[in-house]
């Protein structure tokens, strides 16, 4: 005879109307103890003595429901998000299956399998952590199987800080953490703010507001450490962002902001490590949750509306702030080396891009022509297709090198001041002496290129790299 098992709804049910038969009941009191009408208790009546238990269990039980996904399907999920959508939370999981793989899944779907599975979404709320670690806790104590056991541990680990404790730094600017985060920071305008915060006392030491996070607010972030502090030990910053090299879809290499900012490093001797994992980098990260619940409110009752203004008001905040919150500094104990000069500093946090000398033996940047011209401010002529490197200092002055020489650019004004032939002749002026940096500056030609080719390791389609065409190039001109 077939064992029939009830849920406990079901054993309730049978229970009561077994009772109610064999003592000949009252049919109104068994209807108000399971909520529901006469009719049905005579209905249950008779369908007990007709089928007995068997008739209180419910009709699909054990069955397959029609629209069910089938067990290869759901095989192929578990398949795809070990392998290739790990990192997808359940809602953005369903929409990837449905636009790559043409499976089409709900999210519920979705949460209820990897729930069996022990498997958390990695946006699962710290509740629900909780929770699975307490059932796995549970099926470790129940199974005997040591390899069970082992796989359950690692479970119960993985649900817990996979980023064990550690101390802080112990120098001062031993280790400056750097990121940017994008917030409604005042007016109703979303900007970025990069931040750069000591590890050893987690003061801010610098902060700066732009439109996107770019290679330009950490250029200014470094440059308020260097007037501020001086050459740091070393920058642990964001891989996913402005410091991991990607070309991005372009060939134009001041837009590899990556080798830009680790060049400017490389001059000052300053090292500079790279993670795509947020918790290693906490102080920054648990500083902009502190900023976000303070700073809005601080610009808005100061009345910023423009990035100038923010930029403005964060010297005089991040002053205070750092009182406030801040560890004192022991500068017994400080790793930052004395503070290099404005000239040394200008020329290190810039910007280089190749160019080569047009026709018109000058040059085209930033959608502008521009003229080489010598420290006595006379114009020096190159042949077409010459090589050089353009850089734009910090403070946006131009400068080229051709041949390792330095030179100063000029812009080349589309149309004249005056006119020789309607205008009043003008005395004429002699060329305006520009300064030059010396042969001693940052930007020699092999240097870059050598490090360009440590970042990038890339080849050109022939199998040259970068640097020996450059040369090539350069020397054949």
């Amino acid at each position: 005879m077939r064992k029939v098992e009830l849920n406990m709804t079901e054993e309730f049910k049978y229970n009561t109307i077994k009772k109610l038969v064999e003592t000949s009941g009252n049919k109104n009191t068994a209807a108000l103890k399971l909520g529901c009408t006469r009719r049905n208790i005579n209905r249950m009546i008779k369908g007990y003595r007709e089928k007995g238990k068997d008739f209180f269990q419910h009709g699909n039980r054990g069955r397959k429901p029609v629209n069910a996904i089938d067990e290869t399907t759901v095989q192929e999920i578990l398949t795809l998000y070990d392998n290739k959508y790990y990192d997808a939370n359940f809602t953005h999981l369903a929409e990837l299956l449905e636009k790559h793989e043409g499976i089409g899944v709900s999210k519920s779907f979705l949460r209820e399998l990897f729930l069996g599975k022990d498997i958390l979404s990695p946006m699962a709320t710290r509740t629900l952590k909780k929770r699975l670690k307490k059932q796995l806790e549970r099926k470790e104590k129940a199974t005997k199987s040591n390899k069970e056991k082992e796989r359950i541990q690692e479970q119960i680990v993985s649900l817990e800080d996979t980023h064990p404790r550690r101390p802080r730094c112990a120098y001062f600017g031993e280790m400056i953490q750097m990121d940017a985060s994008v917030f409604v920071w005042f007016g109703d305008v979303k900007a970025h703010l990069h931040l750069a915060v000591d590890d050893c006392t987690g003061s801010i030491v610098g902060a700066y507001f732009d439109p996107q996070e770019t290679l330009n607010g950490y250029y200014n972030v470094f440059h308020q450490i260097l007037t501020t502090y001086g050459i740091p030990y070393g920058f642990y910053t964001d891989k996913r962002t402005v410091f991991e090299y990607k070309r991005k879809g372009t060939s134009k290499l001041e837009k590899d902001t990556f080798t830009q900012f680790s060049y400017a490093c490389k001059q000052l001797g300053v090292d500079i490590k790279t993670t795509s994992v947020p918790e290693a980098k906490g102080r920054v990260e648990r500083m902009f949750e502190t900023l976000k619940s303070r700073l809005p409110i601080e610009l808005r009752l100061a009345g910023v509306t423009t990035l100038e203004q923010a930029n403005e008001f964060l010297h005089l905040y991040v002053k205070e702030f750092n009182a406030k919150f801040a560890l004192p500094i022991n500068h017994t104990k400080s790793a930052f080396e004395k503070q290099p000069d404005q000239e040394k500093i200008n020329l290190t946090l810039a910007v280089i891009a190749e160019r080569k000398i047009d026709s018109g033996h000058s040059i085209k940047f930033d959608k502008k022509y521009f003229r080489p011209v010598k420290r006595d401010g006379s114009p020096i002529h190159y042949r077409k297709g010459t090589s050089c490197l353009v850089i734009q200092a910090f403070d946006g002055k131009l400068f080229a090198t051709i041949n390792n020489n330095a030179f100063a650019l000029d812009e080349i004004p589309k149309h004249e001041q005056q006119s020789r032939n309607l205008d009043v002749p003008q005395p004429v002026k002699e060329p305006k002496r520009r300064y030059i940096p010396p042969m001693s500056h940052p930007w020699k030609t092999n240097e870059f290129f050598k490090h360009v080719r440590a970042q990038q390791h890339r080849e050109t389609p022939d199998g040259m790299t970068y640097e020996d065409l450059w040369y090539t190039q350069a020397n054949y001109s």
